[in-house]
């Protein structure tokens, strides 16, 4: 099979689309022909040689993918030959082929093509394990999303408008914010030119946000703590703004607030395998019914992975990029 190849960490010239060998179904796997993958910064930092994959994992960058399963591997039970599914990785999804533990499948959603599918199970399983599972968001709460216009932003307005929540949303620029807003975003802010923390303080009456969902890490730290609610719950699930900070734990003990940081990637099969499981039960029938859509910005052939890197790094996009073999 082809497969991007990663032969030297470096820029988005270094993935390189070249023989690679094929994957086997092993036990409670099956075999995916992959049609699509997706472009997450997991993948770029994989590229700059800074988050390698977990041991026994695929070498190959993409942590989903959708696809048709060619091959059953042992003790794998209700799934065929030929199903349209969609997976979460632990990589591998940048290649014409891709093993996957069974219990990370879902099958494609009805009204939605299999290529776009693959902008789904990253996303998903990022906020809804994150936002529900871990941080309990609840109707009638505020959830802040930072990076709205991003995949994971795109989704996570979506969830939590369908169970009743008020989402603040930060983004660069009004193009940004105003699809935030068509996605259904109440409270819009340019981090460019506005301050988060006084924006939703205003907006809620000093109250400020319930749930915030984290990407920065350690630049907005001190600030997302200043921005939460008594009983408020911060989940960092990126490090775009660094790894280390000093936190007044005076301020976290006088909300009674929580800090949480998840990953997906590392995570036992069992967990991964849980998280899904959830989004099956309450997600898939939202998109079923049309309520809530992957927002794709482009699309590109798998051997040009790295136009869609520089276009991520770039952030001039809105929603996915998706990768077709």
């Amino acid at each position: 099979m082809h497969a991007i190849t990663i032969e030297q960490p470096g820029g988005p010239e270094s993935l390189v689309w070249a023989e690679a060998p094929d994957p086997v179904a092993g036990d409670g796997e099956v075999l995916v022909e992959v049609a699509a993958s997706a472009v997450n910064r997991a993948d770029v930092l994989q590229r700059q040689g800074f988050y390698n994959p977990p041991p026994g994992a695929s070498p190959h960058p993409g942590l989903e993918c959708s696809g048709r399963i060619s091959a059953i591997g042992a003790g794998v039970s209700g799934w065929s030959v030929g199903d349209e599914v969609c997976a979460l990785l632990a990589g591998g999804g940048y290649a014409q082929r891709v093993a996957v533990p069974a219990g990370q499948l879902l099958p494609v959603p009805a009204g939605v093509d299999l290529v776009t599918a693959a902008a789904l199970p990253e996303v998903v399983a990022t906020v809804w394990s994150n936002v529900f599972m871990v941080a309990g968001l609840r109707p009638g709460e505020t959830l802040l999303v930072h990076g709205g216009s991003s995949g994971i932003g795109t989704m996570a307005i979506q969830l939590a408008k369908a169970v009743g929540a008020r989402v603040a949303v930060t983004a660069g620029g009004k193009e940004k914010l105003a699809r935030c807003a068509e996605l259904g975003a109440d409270i819009l802010i340019d981090y460019r030119e506005q301050d988060f923390v006084e924006e939703v303080r205003a907006a809620t009456d000093g109250a400020g946000a319930d749930v915030i969902l984290d990407i920065m890490g350690a630049k907005y730290l001190t600030r997302n703590v200043d921005a939460l609610a008594v009983n408020g719950r911060l989940a960092i699930i990126g490090l775009q703004g660094g790894v280390k900070a000093e936190l007044n734990l005076a301020a976290l003990l006088a909300k009674r607030a929580a800090i949480t940081a998840t990953t997906l990637r590392a995570r036992p099969l069992e967990e991964k395998a849980a998280i899904v499981a959830a989004v099956r039960e309450h997600v898939w029938p939202q998109v079923a019914a049309g309520r809530i859509h992957p927002v794709v910005h482009a699309t590109y052939p798998m051997q040009d992975a790295a136009e869609a890197h520089r276009v991520l790094e770039a952030s001039t996009h809105v929603g996915k990029l998706l990768l077709t073999t």
